[in-house]
């Protein structure tokens, strides 16, 4: 296992679903697991984390590159989102993947799509909130992923909580036979978490983008504290977000399995939250894991 590296370094890039099969079916019949990561593309260190964590655990990494039309509410953001394949192969091939699925949009939905995935409750508050449609749209990607590649395991990155606790729900309750393994976010020296947007940042803005991972950090704090009423925590940590170029979304203190609201700090706690930065939406979480 997680010879990926050494065995082959220049990976199959593969545009359609029968070919991405009937390439994995040849090493299914060896015996080896797979590893499935699936990525949006203009890939970054955090995906790279999540590429070696693969390639440790399994005997072959694939690499899905595909924009999901279907998870974007806002169909500028969806244009915009940054596109950059060439690179992001050899990044992939670089990281320890050997296949890099990069389907297009008709190949993915070849008519309209009428079937989606809606993981009720998990999906409600947060980014579910303010994004309708989003999660449904992600649901419905991952599990059409999980279907083409059959992997033994995917790896999602846990600066995406909620996205995270939606696919396990999922994965539970239609009977996917797959391990969802999480990775611990990257972050920069600063702490801001690595994300495909932060491209988008002025250099002023990059100067602020820190704010948010500090305030979280303070909400953890007072939590370990002792302070067990939420609204407290809550008031506390949005007092640290303010400043002249940060529009708060959303900061709440959910339970990590459920993403429902949690009314004591007892238990496990996530601190997540949501900011705006010019035209950047920025979004991060960190866990206490209660005592």
């Amino acid at each position: 296992m997680g010879s990926s590296h050494n065995i082959l370094t220049r990976a199959s890039v593969i545009n359609s679903i029968e070919e991405v099969r009937l390439a994995l079916a040849v090493h299914r019949r060896q015996g080896g697991r797979i590893g499935l990561v699936p990525t949006m593309g203009a890939l970054h260190r955090g995906h790279g984390a999540l590429i070696e964590a693969a390639a440790r655990n399994t005997d072959l990494v694939a690499v899905s590159i595909f924009v999901n039309p279907i998870q974007f509410n806002d169909p500028g953001d969806f244009k915009q989102y940054p596109r950059t394949l060439d690179s992001d192969v050899a990044f992939c091939e670089s990281s320890g993947a050997r296949i890099v699925f990069a389907p297009s949009a008709k190949e993915m939905y070849p008519e309209p799509q009428k079937s989606f995935v809606d993981v009720e409750g998990v999906s409600e508050h947060l980014c579910g909130k303010f994004r309708p449609g989003h999660f449904r749209g992600v649901a419905t990607v991952v599990l059409k992923l999980l279907q083409i590649v059959q992997p033994d395991r995917a790896y999602f990155g846990e600066k995406d909580a909620q996205q995270l606790a939606v696919i396990r729900r999922m994965v539970r309750d239609l009977n996917v036979p797959v391990e969802i393994a999480s990775v611990p976010t990257v972050r920069e020296v600063d702490g801001l978490a690595l994300s495909s947007r932060n491209q988008h940042l002025t250099p002023g803005q990059r100067a602020v983008a820190p704010i948010l991972y500090r305030a979280l950090q303070l909400a953890r704090e007072r939590i370990a504290d002792g302070v067990r009423d939420p609204e407290i925590v809550k008031r506390e940590a949005l007092d640290a977000l303010r400043h002249p170029e940060v529009q708060v979304e959303y900061l709440e203190l959910m339970d990590p399995g459920s993403i429902q609201p949690k009314e004591r700090m007892e238990g496990s706690v996530l601190v997540a939250a949501a900011i705006w930065i010019g035209g950047t939406r920025l979004i991060d979480n960190v866990l206490w894991n209660g005592v």
